[in-house]
């Protein structure tokens, strides 16, 4: 089970974007935050500097949009470059419908859960998805503390993922960090968003790496990927 390390641009210098997305070498993807002050009370960017990202950087975006209207604007961040699209169900009117257009038009399609969202409603829409994002904190905001509580949720959807045989990622948001990390690998996550914990450290490169050493020690520990 690879384990993926998604430094979020959250918590980067906005005046320095181009610079900051290739200050993280070795990330499997780039998490770009984009809020609308509407479904999140915050605001942050859009299209057009997803757009400007896409072309600066050779490693891939994962765009979580923390908006309104999700089925609307979903399908034009593939558009701007992004190569995957995640979307939060409590801000979709179909999120089927969304999940196949965002694979259609090219990109991996993911579906994230505030932290009071349960995951058991959503069980038969999983094959629809290649991710699955359990936020961590309350959307909306960068330097949160993790919420231990999401723990059990974490468990109960990879117990999911695996009794439908499922290849899908299963993604955490939210105060990730070296002291946390650990216990959401073994949880059940294998892709992590750490924002702070990687752009607040001296060598963001190096905070990657630390991090992702941590993650692969769990996860090979972890009793949901021993079964494998």
């Amino acid at each position: 089970m690879a384990v993926q390390i998604n430094p979020s641009i959250l918590s980067a210098d906005f005046a320095r974007l181009a610079d900051e997305a290739n200050a993280v070498a070795g990330a499997d993807w780039l998490h770009v935050d984009v809020m609308d002050n509407h479904f999140v009370p915050n605001l942050t960017l859009g299209v057009p500097v997803v757009e400007s990202l896409a072309r600066a950087t050779d490693t891939p975006l994962d765009c979580h949009l923390m908006i309104e209207d999700a089925d609307r604007w979903a399908p034009q961040y593939v558009e701007a470059g992004a190569s995957s699209v995640t979307f939060h169900v409590e801000a979709a009117g179909a999120p089927v419908r969304l999940a196949r257009e965002i694979r259609a038009k090219g990109a991996r399609a993911s579906m994230a859960l505030k932290p009071a969202t349960p995951i058991e409603p959503y069980e038969d829409l999983l094959p629809e998805l290649d991710m699955l994002l359990i936020m961590t904190v309350e959307p909306g905001f960068g330097g949160q503390s993790f919420l231990d509580i999401m723990l059990p949720k974490i468990r109960r959807t990879r117990e999911l993922i695996k009794k439908h045989g499922l290849e899908l990622w299963l993604q955490v948001d939210g105060g990730v960090s070296a002291s946390t990390i650990e216990r959401c690998a073994d949880a059940g996550a294998d892709v992590f968003v750490a924002g702070s914990a990687v752009y607040g450290a001296s060598d963001p490169a190096a905070a990657v790496r630390a991090l992702r050493t941590q993650a692969e020690g769990a996860v090979s520990k972890a009793s949901w990927a021993c079964d494998h």
